[in-house]
């Protein structure tokens, strides 16, 4: 057994090319996993396994791998930077103690980063920095770490300084040592070497070792006031309070280097032993009962305590179904029988292995702080908890994000119909932000998901790895309703056919919500006109209308429904009569509220070569955008704006025209609003004219 204290399981995330996956490879070569490193502009990489990937060079999935360092195990996932794929960095970073937040030396914090960082926070993740890519042109090691303070809103706790600029980068101060490491031109990770810190960097590099000393000693009251009284402290010391620091997210030690050159990578493995904790050192997770609501007990991690699990990751492979777990407490054996709390049912494991990206080891046990997979589980879906059945437990659980966009699907042939419900059911389970619905009126197949990528990689994935031909209908927007008047009214539902009849009245007020309050119901009747059991069969009715709006069929948000009077009949009055008494107001009152169309509006991030921002700032205006805010950097400048989803389909195309190939940008989901009439019209004649041809 592993003493826990010597496990690291970090995650390695960033903005799409910042050199995270190329990150993750030099640190499986230096701890002799791999001994070839694969290189992503050649689809050569280790965790970038899928076609898919190898293709665009990017990352889809997370990758999980171990590997180790100075006597300790590091568990590293390597997270896709594409906003499309966010989902798969936020259940990662549920489950990981610490993190490395990659940018890139010239490109600086960029949106991504900004959205992964925001989710570190939020799961109270550990990190530290490295500015990577600093042998390129336009790197700036000094002004990334500003970026990180003003835009990231972090403190970032400067460990190494950069030898030499651009072409001419080439190694790295340790401000801790004080000792100079340099590298030569063979490109080999371990051809450097330590010598004194260059004459011209001794001031700068002495101004930067003060603030790092009166940072780190402010973590140890006995420590600074020595510090004061003019005592230098020990170097133990220092990464004491360091490894403090860092673990109460006070500050963020930040590492330079150049991962594609092999420069500065081993300083970034020291830090990760050194500074990030270990699993028992991070705030147990916290247990919660069924309705998501804490118990006040918490998950602590120990090998003595009975056995908790969180399934965070579902991947499907040729050799059957994997589910990434990562263990809390306890130990795992092969044939034990473990609870899914969720489910209430029980499964056996049967085979658990660890994951190098694709390759596996086959385990016999494993125990609380490791990361592994589990073949063949049946009914576990991410984020489920798995625990022993005797000490049944929930850990807390994901929230992931609604889809924005969707696309109609059909086999282009009979025998695709099967194999496409079969391979859609597994990327369904893989994927928890990738949703599917059949539209009952065409039988169309309706694909859902965060952006044109996302999609597009969906559809990719079916025909490549699942042999689906299919054809793809055009994308369309994940529209939504509301209303935008308070009005009131009553509606009674009899029925009377022999026998005993049905009879069900309400009065009732409908207002327009808080935004995003989604659909809420009050009952405030005296005197028992409705009886109270029949309340929860009126508030049924209400929620299920809901789903389809009165303009063009939506779904209806934000609205508050009070019951305040009605009436009932002693013998023909049932739940059913007032569900259906409710189905019916909704649809008399609901047109005559003000309904409104909303849109999803897209929280766009643009890069922009400065002799472009003209025409961009143009082109997003005509797409109805709203410039929010325009930061010049030293390549360019990037426009951030609120643009509606549905004027920016293809974008990326038209982007690269007007700038000559060399423009960017990554949107994410901001909020819905109001149509204007016009565009509101046409949506709405649309959505009439697929209901008739239907």
């Amino acid at each position: 057994m592993t003493d826990i204290a010597q496990y690291r399981n970090i995650g390695i995330f960033a903005h799409v090319d910042a050199g995270k996956t190329t990150t993750t490879e030099r640190i499986l070569k230096l701890t002799g996993k791999i001994h070839k490193t694969g290189e992503v502009h050649d689809g050569q990489s280790t965790t970038d396994f899928m076609e898919q990937e190898a293709e665009r060079g990017i990352t889809i999935q997370s990758a999980a791998t171990t590997c180790f360092w100075n006597d300790h195990r590091l568990n590293i996932i390597d997270t896709p930077g594409h906003v499309d794929f966010t989902v798969e960095v936020y259940r990662s970073l549920k489950v990981l103690d610490g993190g490395v937040g990659v940018f890139c030396g010239s490109g600086g914090v960029e949106p991504q980063s900004e959205t992964n960082w925001r989710y570190a926070n939020e799961s109270e993740v550990a990190r530290i920095i490295f500015v990577n890519k600093l042998d390129r042109i336009g790197a700036d090691f000094y002004r990334v770490v500003e970026q990180v303070r003003k835009v990231l809103g972090a403190n970032p706790l400067v460990m190494t300084l950069p030898i030499g600029t651009e072409e001419n980068f080439v190694g790295a101060v340790d401000l801790l040592s004080q000792k100079a490491y340099i590298w030569d031109n063979s490109g080999l990770p371990e051809n450097f070497t330590v010598t004194d810190i260059p004459d011209d960097m001794k001031e700068k590099a002495a101004k930067f070792r003060e603030q790092l000393v009166e940072t780190a000693v402010e973590q140890d009251d006995e420590l600074m006031m020595a510090y004061m009284d003019g005592e230098e402290p020990s170097i133990d010391d220092l990464k004491r309070c360091i490894r403090e620091g860092t673990r109460k997210l006070d500050f963020f030690p930040t590492y330079c280097g150049s991962a594609f050159k092999n420069k500065g990578i081993q300083l970034v493995l020291d830090a990760v032993v050194d500074y990030l904790p270990s699993p028992t050192e991070v705030d147990p997770q916290d247990l919660t009962d069924e309705a998501g609501e804490p118990t006040g007990e918490v998950a602590t991690v120990s090998i003595d305590e009975p056995f908790r699990a969180l399934a965070f990751k579902i991947m499907d492979d040729r050799y059957g179904a994997l589910t990434f777990v990562r263990i809390y407490s306890g130990k795992l054996k092969k044939g034990d029988t473990v609870l899914n709390s969720f489910t209430g049912k029980t499964e056996r494991i049967g085979r658990m292995v660890e994951m190098h990206a694709n390759e596996r080891t086959e385990l016999s046990e494993a125990q609380a702080g490791d990361i592994i997979a589990v073949v063949g589980m049946k009914n576990v879906q991410t984020g489920h908890t798995l625990c022993d059945p005797d000490h049944p437990c929930t850990l807390e659980a994901m929230v992931f994000p609604e889809p924005v966009i969707s696309i109609a699907v059909s086999p282009k042939d009979k025998a695709g119909v099967e194999k496409m419900g079969i391979a859609i059911g597994k990327l369904v389970a893989e994927d928890p932000s990738f949703r599917v619905e059949t539209d009952e009126d065409s039988g169309e197949t309706i694909l859902k998901g965060m952006g044109e990528l996302h999609l597009d990689i969906k559809v990719d994935i079916l025909k490549r790895t699942y042999g689906v031909e299919l054809n793809v209908g055009k994308p369309q927007v994940a529209y939504r309703e509301t209303i935008t008047k308070a009005i009131e009214d009553s509606y009674t539902h009899k029925k009377q056919s022999g026998g005993s009849g049905q009879f069900g009245k309400i009065d009732y007020r409908i207002r327009p919500g808080e935004t995003n309050s989604g659909f809420k119901f009050e009952a405030t009747v005296v005197g028992g006109n409705v009886p109270k059991e029949f309340f929860p069969a009126i508030q049924k009715g209400f929620a299920v209308m809901m789903q389809e709006g009165p303009l063009a069929g939506f779904p209806l948000l934000d609205v508050e429904v009070e019951l305040y009077d009605g009436g009932y009949h002693a013998v023909d009055s049932s739940a059913v009569a007032f569900e259906i008494a409710a189905k019916g107001a909704y649809r008399q009152s609901m047109p005559k509220a003000g309904p409104q169309l909303l849109e999803p509006i897209m929280k766009v991030d643009v890069y922009s070569p400065e002799s472009n921002v003209g025409d961009v700032i143009g082109d997003l205006n005509r797409r109805r955008g709203m410039i929010k805010d325009q930061e010049a950097g030293v390549t360019g400048v990037r426009i951030k704006a609120d643009v509606p989803l549905s004027e920016m389909f293809g974008y990326i195309g038209h982007l690269r025209t007007i700038t000559s190939g060399r423009g960017q940008f990554s949107m994410e989901f901001s909020h819905y609003m109001g149509c204007p009439q016009n565009v509101a019209e046409v949506v709405i004649a649309e959505a009439k004219a697929r209901k008739e041809a239907k």
